[in-house]
């Protein structure tokens, strides 16, 4: 029988056997060559630390659920997956045996859905590339950010949505961009994919966000003299013009770290823009509002591809999004290499799951090969 990667309960994955059942009209049996998680997401609801609430759209709020939930366990792991189609129903149209098809799938040995489900595999596009897709619809988090010409540009997290923002924001036509990730092999690739400056942030006094401030703005064009001293006027102080400038015009955070979006709030200069597009799944600690965030009058934006319509719309939709994305990394515009780190056999699957929860150092972005 066929095997799945479940997570039975809380950090707990298992494969798992399953049947197959048979096919609907206008369904199509895939067999799967190549599967990844999210990192991010995917990860919250592993750990279970979510637990207690969850997302009414009736209300557009977080409220509490019953005290048996069981917090969706077991539930299938995976987010997407490129295959070959090995079956098909009496009326599907859009694939014959033998295709190359992905989508957003878990991960498992074949996939019964039906054929509107999946997409077939441009040419040109490696699998390997295919299952970055999730990631590059960061894009849709670049725009909300509204980077402009000759911004600079820090970036919080380089796992895989973060090694997108690195190429993205270079793209959009920031100045300097500037990774930062506590994993030295994730500031390598980022190097590789076009970061000018990564920083480790556990590094020297562990303080990011004034390392980036030290770096960036006036004071990085014009010297290491401290800023000039603010005045008072009618009992206000004010902000010196020099002060103003210092730090970074857009922070992207992508970590899911709260100390890090700290940090992110930190680095970005007075009147800048913080994008959030993390999912954080526990209380906020390290997180201290009553600072820079208070005085230097930041912009936090909030960035979900699934939370629809999408700000530009109706001229920029989902379906548009996806395209452009998907049509940059055919072209290579957009680069996934580097990023699915490490790739492993599918026997290898618990393992290899478990790590990415507990040892964070050894990937970027999980692969799962099969056959």
């Amino acid at each position: 029988m066929p095997r799945e990667l479940i997570a039975i309960a809380p950090r707990t994955p298992q494969l798992r056997e399953y049947e197959e059942q048979p096919l609907e009209s206008r369904q199509i049996r895939i067999r799967t060559e190549l599967a990844s998680p999210k990192h991010g997401t995917e990860l919250v609801g592993y750990r279970a630390e979510n637990s207690g609430r969850r997302y009414d759209p009736a209300w557009g709020a977080f409220v509490p659920v019953d005290p048996e939930d069981t917090g969706g366990f077991p539930f299938a792991l995976g987010n997407m997956a490129v295959g070959s189609v090995s079956e098909i129903g009496p009326e599907v149209s859009r694939f014959a045996v033998g295709d190359r098809v992905f989508g957003h799938l878990p991960i498992r040995e074949t996939h019964t859905v039906e054929e509107t489900n999946v997409d077939p595999l441009p040419e040109g596009l490696s699998a390997e590339a295919a299952v970055c897709l999730d990631p590059a619809v960061m894009m849709m988090a670049m725009r909300d950010a509204n980077i402009k010409l000759g911004d600079e540009v820090a970036v919080f997290g380089l796992g895989a949505l973060g090694l997108m923002g690195v190429q993205l924001a270079r793209i959009a036509g920031a100045a300097t961009v500037i990774g930062i990730d506590p994993i030295e092999a994730r500031r390598e690739v980022a190097k590789q994919l076009g970061a000018d400056i990564t920083l480790d942030p556990t590094a020297g006094a562990g303080d990011a966000g004034l390392a980036i401030r030290r770096m960036t703005g006036l004071h990085h064009r014009v010297g290491p003299e401290r800023p000039q001293r603010r005045r008072v006027i009618g009992g206000y102080w004010e902000i010196p013009s020099q002060h103003r400038q210092l730090g970074v015009d857009v922070a992207i955070e992508s970590s899911g770290s709260t100390q890090a979006l700290h940090h992110a709030i930190r680095s970005a200069r007075f009147g800048g823009t913080i994008c959030l597009i993390s999912y954080y799944g526990r209380d906020a600690a390290g997180l201290r509002l009553g600072e820079e965030f208070h005085i230097n009058q930041l912009k936090l934006v909030s960035s979900r591809v699934e939370s629809l319509p999408l700000r530009d719309a109706p001229a920029w939709d989902l379906q548009r999004l996806v395209e452009v994305a998907l049509g940059w990394l055919v072209s290579g515009r957009l680069s996934a290499e580097g990023i699915l780190t490490p790739i492993v056999p599918f026997e290898q699957a618990e393992e290899a799951y478990r790590d990415i929860d507990e040892h964070p150092e050894r990937s970027i972005k999980l692969g799962i090969r099969f056959g």
